[in-house]
């Protein structure tokens, strides 16, 4: 038996911080642009860290342009933890529009630069950190760490974070950290679910000349019904009394991260954002069909057949006929209750590292995240990042935020697997 404490531990994750710094630089400086990239060279690299940390992995995939990393330490019995991040970037885009190499990890005084800094390659770091710190201590893991490394979250995660869940790879599972980017001050403890509603309406085509006077236009018509769409935004969840505190919490969130007096109820109600819509074949010719798609997040609580009697309704006061609709089911409002383990853990040891006081909170979007909490496994986000480059030029991350993270997983860790 080992008598490494977690002191010994922390202790040795200090001491290596520039190691931390380091890798999430190599990982930037290789591309991994999704979709216009290949994932190989980042795999390629994550797999050689590995294999010289002496961790076991194995490459799975359904897609060979998207494969996934999978590696576990400690012991088959006891607390299972998964540490879940993603290597593939968004394209760089115009280059001209950056101040610095997209691709070249530069390090500087307090940041570091490039594609994917925040989103995620920090943040895969400093999950690869720990596990080799904990690997290299030789303390005693009261339970097992299970590595996924995925490829294709930036392009939906079919072949990714979704596939090793359908595929039972979360199974047994007591927790799931992913390093996602968040502030350092929030864990992301639940999200909205996701809904495409899909309006067809049809019409009768006639000459333009004659527009007022002869055919159905179907664009006119589904108007009326889009104009309703209030319907849907005045819709709000439904919480059992556990759960309020942790909704007054994430409405909080969102309007000082949002910057935005009122916002915080896109935590609770629907949101609705018509982002297309098509209809007509030309402009001398009364259209016979239009078409638009509503994007739909939803709080928790709300199914789906409040929201289809609401689309129904929607429809009826328009006092229109020839629309029908399809309700497209992407995903359900999903939380991890803040007295889990894996929240308690993480936000005792950023409060610790930080000095602040940190808020587990719901995301108004959605994530991987919500592909374990759908199997049973109470999982979070939290991540290293500079949120106002994320998906845009000059993406970058704190070094300071790099390396409190990796402790933060390094000591979330010992706390889980009973390393004392």
């Amino acid at each position: 038996m080992s008598n490494v404490t977690r002191n010994d531990v922390w202790e040795l994750a200090k001491s290596r911080s520039n190691d931390l710094v380091k890798l999430a630089s190599d990982l930037i400086r290789i591309p991994s642009e999704n979709p216009v990239g290949t994932q190989r060279d980042v795999i390629d690299f994550v797999e050689k860290y590995l294999s010289d940390a002496g961790i076991s992995y194995e490459e799975v995939s359904c897609n060979p342009d998207h494969p996934n990393v999978l590696a576990k330490m400690g012991s088959d019995e006891g607390f299972s933890v998964i540490l879940n991040g993603h290597v593939d970037v968004v394209p760089a885009g115009d280059r001209s529009q950056w101040d610095y190499d997209p691709f070249g990890g530069e390090i500087t005084d307090k940041r570091i630069l490039g594609r994917g800094a925040s989103d995620m390659k920090a943040g895969v770091a400093g999950l690869l950190f720990a596990m080799k710190v904990l690997k290299d201590s030789g303390a005693d893991l009261k339970g097992n760490i299970r590595l996924h490394i995925v490829s294709d979250e930036e392009s939906g995660s079919e072949y990714g974070t979704t596939w090793l869940c359908e595929q039972g790879y979360a199974e047994g599972a007591n927790a799931a950290i992913i390093a996602e980017p968040t502030t350092n001050w929030t864990i992301e403890s639940g999200q909205k679910g996701n809904l495409h509603i899909v309006f067809k309406s049809t019409g009768k085509s006639a000459h333009g000349s004659l527009g007022n006077y002869k055919g159905d236009n179907a664009i006119l018509k589904l108007n009326k019904v889009l104009a309703n769409i209030e319907m849907l935004t005045k819709i709000e969840g439904h919480y059992p009394k556990d759960l309020l505190q942790s909704l007054a919490n994430s409405q909080m969130v969102a309007e000082k991260e949002l910057d935005m007096k009122g916002i915080g109820n896109v935590i609770n109600h629907v949101s609705a954002n018509v982002g297309l819509i098509s209809g007509g074949t030309r402009p001398n010719m009364v259209p016979d069909y239009c078409e638009a798609t509503i994007d739909c997040r939803l709080p928790y609580g709300v199914d789906h057949e409040e929201i289809e009697n609401t689309v129904k309704e929607m429809i009826k006061a328009a006092g229109v006929e020839g629309v029908e609709y399809e309700l497209i089911w992407k995903s359900e409002a999903n939380v991890t209750r803040d007295d889990s383990d894996i929240v308690q853990a993480i936000k005792k040891n950023a409060e610790a590292i930080w000095g602040i006081t940190v808020y587990p909170a719901w995301q108004w979007a959605c994530s991987d995240a919500r592909e374990y909490r759908l199997k049973g496994v109470p999982t979070i986000q939290y991540g290293p990042s500079n949120t106002e480059g994320i998906h845009a030029p000059n993406e970058n991350v704190d070094i300071e935020d790099v390396v409190n993270a990796g402790q933060i997983y390094v000591l979330s860790l010992c706390d889980l697997l009973g390393v004392k």
